[in-house]
């Protein structure tokens, strides 16, 4: 007899950042549908020329192709570009959703700035670069919880939010002011919403991932990251974003039903104490 995880099947779940090959939007939208959920997927429409190596050498397709993924698993997908940090794109986005499904029953926060000039010294950051961070990572989650989270609460059958933060928002690391002060904000606002949705049975929680295997680590050659790795991480390996999509499956099923409020790392040990 296997053990299973409860209370997704025919569910809608709204992910957002889902359309980069390597990365935990994709793994979370296709493990959600795996588990049962039909799945709209948000990505920002990015220029293929500026796609990675490897996403170029397969003709990768972002959101559509993720799509795809979804739909061969046999639940429906509803691929959307749209940008999490405007209202009214949000509120379009919540409106199709419902059009095509007529509920919404988990949304996962996940589109996130990709690095960039954002990681100096806060007395060398651009105004401009803070004010790209935090309108994506912080905003962006604020509109689509307020959104989606009202649609949860007025339906009477509750839903789980999912905030992908980092484990940046705890440690607060040297040239990372913007990104983990946008992580550490998000926490809070996980904090906050759990508490305010709680009684409409809306739970809401965070997840901190450390150095996962997307192409965020493209930055760094293979060498440094293992240097990394090795000096930081007890378990000694790069996460896969299929570990960080499992815990989100988790939340957002009824064996997790008891979960609130919480902020958990998932970072091969880096962090052990909060």
């Amino acid at each position: 007899m296997t053990y299973a995880l409860t209370g997704l099947d025919g569910k809608v779940a709204v992910v957002t950042g889902a359309g980069r090959m390597r990365s935990i939007g994709r793994s979370i939208a296709v493990e959600l549908a795996r588990a049962g959920c039909d799945v709209v997927l948000t990505g920002t429409g990015r220029d293929p020329s500026t796609y990675p190596a490897d996403e170029q050498e397969v003709g990768w397709r972002d959101i559509e192709q993720v799509a795809e993924e979804v739909r061969a698993l046999g639940r429906r997908a509803l691929p959307v570009i749209s940008d999490v940090s405007d209202a009214e794109a949000v509120e379009t986005l919540r409106d199709r959703t419902l059009a095509e499904f007529g509920r919404v029953d988990v949304l996962v926060n996940n589109a996130a700035a990709s690095r960039g000039g954002d990681r100096v010294p806060v007395l060398d950051l651009d105004i401009e670069a803070w004010d790209r961070v935090i309108r994506i990572n912080l905003r962006g989650p604020f509109l689509m919880t307020r959104a989606f989270g009202r649609v949860m609460a007025d339906s009477g059958n509750g839903g789980a939010i999912i905030n992908i933060s980092s484990i940046g928002g705890k440690l607060g690391g040297p040239g990372t002011g913007a990104y983990s002060a946008s992580k550490a904000g998000l926490q809070s606002l996980t904090s906050s919403t759990a508490k305010e949705l709680g009684p409409s049975g809306v739970r809401v929680n965070a997840l901190c991932p450390g150095v996962t295997g997307t192409s965020r680590l493209d930055d760094w050659d293979h060498d440094t990251w293992q240097a990394y790795v090795r000096a930081n991480l007890p378990l000694q390996r790069v996460g896969e974003p299929t570990e960080v999509a499992h815990a989100a499956v988790f939340l957002a099923s009824d064996q997790a039903a008891w979960v609130t409020g919480q902020a958990w790392n998932i970072d091969g040990g880096q962090l052990t104490i909060r």
